[in-house]
Formats: structure tokens, sequence, C-alpha cells
């Protein structure tokens, strides 16, 4: 087994290099046209909410690093839910149709619902819904599923790791029990949530061997499954590239006992690659950033709890918006002040991984920005 070398020192300081961004001299009103340099339009927003935690999982919040003395952030260093909302309606005037909510757990930030509330009033250029949607570890979603549903929330994803509770609790790494999250799940069901995806990260040696045990519980149900490489997210996770089980692996290995064909994807950049059981009892999907990179279509831009905008899941700056806010700049100049750092975008770690150009660089951390 490789030697797991996580660096305690520089994950303590853990923000990455950031910036105010300028505001244009000249102010064009949004035409919802906006895109970077190699026409990626912005299309999806990814919103953390809070940077805290009730799980340790290995790959993203080990316990080596986020112990009781970790520096979370204060509640007033976190944006407000009008601070939220008001960015949300801007960056909806840029062409964003698809919002999605994270941590950390999202479900910790206290009165979530209210934000989603109001985030579900709100309307696309075309003058349709919001996709509204949220990721969650599902440890609160017994408590919590009836409120997410009232208060708008389209749809969700929830975070499992394994059925076989030794495997999960060894995961999360603080005791919790696979039993809760399944109920969680069912939870949702029961309130009337659809197309409900659990997304599971596969460690090889940890693992993997819960691909199928995942697959058999899943399969039939209108829960979609999906499989995803172990990424090499910020400093703190102790990423080795023997742990990653590439997709064609998993594919490989559910085709065998549960024949599969592949299918279209639902809208272009869809970073999961689709799957359908040949016997119609429903799909599964693989994402595969590690050997398969999906760059070229990456329509997503992420806000950290603290009101930074990441350009990539694997970033090594970040874009101060809060202050602009804080600051009493309009709604046109901060408007200005994205279109000018999404028009310069040229982010696409997954193509760059490994190479000269990458060596050295800091990326942040998933905790801080949400997977």
């Amino acid at each position: 087994m490789s030697e797991r070398v996580i660096p305690l020192i520089d994950e303590r300081q853990r923000k990455i290099d950031s910036h105010v961004p300028a505001i244009p001299e000249q102010l064009l009103t949004p035409n919802g046209l906006l895109a970077d340099t190699r026409g990626r339009r912005l299309h999806d927003l990814r919103i953390s909410v809070t940077d805290r935690c009730n799980f340790r999982c290995t790959y993203c919040m080990p316990k080596e690093v986020f112990d009781k003395d970790y520096p979370y952030l204060s509640h007033g260093d976190l944006l407000s839910f009008e601070e939220i909302v008001r960015l949300a309606k801007i960056y909806i005037e840029h062409g964003v149709e698809k919002i999605r909510l994270t941590g950390g757990e999202p479900l910790l930030r206290k009165h979530v619902e209210k934000l989603i509330e109001m985030l579900a009033s709100l309307k696309t250029l075309s003058g349709q819904p919001l996709d509204l949607t949220l990721t969650t570890n599902g440890s609160l979603l017994r408590k919590k599923a009836q409120a997410l549903k009232d208060a708008g929330l389209t749809r969700m994803t929830i975070s499992l790791d394994g059925l076989d509770d030794a495997t999960f609790q060894q995961m999360n790494d603080v005791g919790f029990p696979v039993g809760d999250v399944l109920d969680g799940i069912e939870a949702a069901r029961e309130v009337g949530f659809k197309n409900i995806k659990v997304n599971m990260v596969v460690k090889k040696g940890t693992n993997d061997h819960e691909i199928i045990p995942m697959a058999k519980y899943f399969k039939g149900s209108d829960v979609i499954l999906r499989f995803i490489e172990f990424m090499d997210v910020g400093a703190s996770n102790g990423w080795n590239m023997t742990e990653v089980l590439p997709s064609a692996d998993v594919i490989a290995k559910i085709h065998e006992t549960f024949p599969l064909t592949n299918i279209d994807p639902n809208y272009p950049g869809e970073v999961a690659e689709r799957w359908r059981y040949v016997d119609g009892s429903g799909e599964v999907g693989v994402i595969s950033s590690v050997t398969q990179a999906f760059c070229k279509d990456c329509s997503r831009a992420r806000l950290s709890t603290e009101g930074k905008m990441y350009l990539c899941l694997f970033a090594t700056e970040g874009h101060d918006l809060k202050a602009l806010l804080r600051a009493g700049k309009s709604d046109l100049e901060i408007s200005n002040a994205i279109a000018q750092v999404w028009s310069h975008r040229t982010d696409r770690y997954s193509e760059l991984r490994g190479s000269p150009e990458m060596e050295g660089k800091r990326k942040v951390e998933m905790s801080y920005i949400g997977g």
C-alpha cells in the first residue's frame, strides 16, 4: 500500500490565490450569451453554502486535516441568503439555468430551505423555472426532505460510497451507519422527489468491491446510480493514481453481471456518461474526470461559501465577488466583472493533468467549493 502524505500546514492556510475582479470602464447589459475563450457558455452555477460537514470522508475532508481545531469560516464571512440570491440573479442574466447547492454538507446551513424558497422564485431568461438541485450526504434527509420539497427544490443527488456498513463507515470515518442514508433516500422518494441520483466515489482497493452490490440495490428503482473516479482535488485527500479505478473498468464489471448499452447525454456538456440496462430496468452513469477529460464542454462556474467565483473544480485562483457586494457595487458593475472573468476563462485542468504547466500549482479544496 502506498504511503499517504497530507500537507497539514499548507492545508490549514486553505485559501489559494484570490483577488477582487476588476470592473470594466464600459458597462454592458448582459445578453445571456456569455462565453469563454473556448466558446463554452455559462449555463450552470454551483453554490457552496457551508464549509462544514458532519462526515470526514477520506477523499474530501480527512480527519488528519479537518479536526476539532480546524479554522472554519465565521458566520459573518459567509454569504447571506440575500447576497446569494442577488448573485444568482446576475448569473441568470448571463445564461445560467441550473443552480446546485453544495457544501460541505449543505443541510447543515441553518434554514437552508429558506434559501431554496428564495431561489425557487427565480426564472431563467426564457421564463422557465430554474433547475434547482442539491448535493447531500443524506444524513439529515429523513428530517429535511419534506421541507426541501415544500421549498421548491427540483432534484437532489445523494453521496453514498457503499452498502456494506463497515466499508461505508470506513469511508465517512465518523461511524455513520449506511442504513440512515438509505432511509434518507427513501424519505426523499416518499415526499415526491423524482430522478434522484446517487453518487459513489470509487477508490480502488477501498470500496470497489461495492460496485456490483450498489448496482444490484438500485437497479429497477427510479434512482440513477453514478460512479465517480477518485479525483485529485485540492491537497488534503492524499490522492494517488494507483487508487483510481477507470470508469471503463467499472462499466465492464457491471456489464458482466447486468448487460448495459450506451445512451445519449441529456444535454450538451453533461459530465456523466450514461448507460441503460438492456432489460430496461434503469440506468447508471460514470464520471471520468481523471481518465476522460470533459473540459471542452464545461459550462460551470462555482461560488464558494464566502463568495469567491471559481472557474474549475481544480481551480488555482478565485475571484472575490463578496468584496464587490459589500463595497456597494451595483448589479450591473458586478455583472460586468463576472463577464470579464468568464470571457477570459481558459481552464482545462483535466486535459493538462500531469503536465509541466500544472506542476507546483495549488488547487482549491473540494470541501470549499463543492464537488
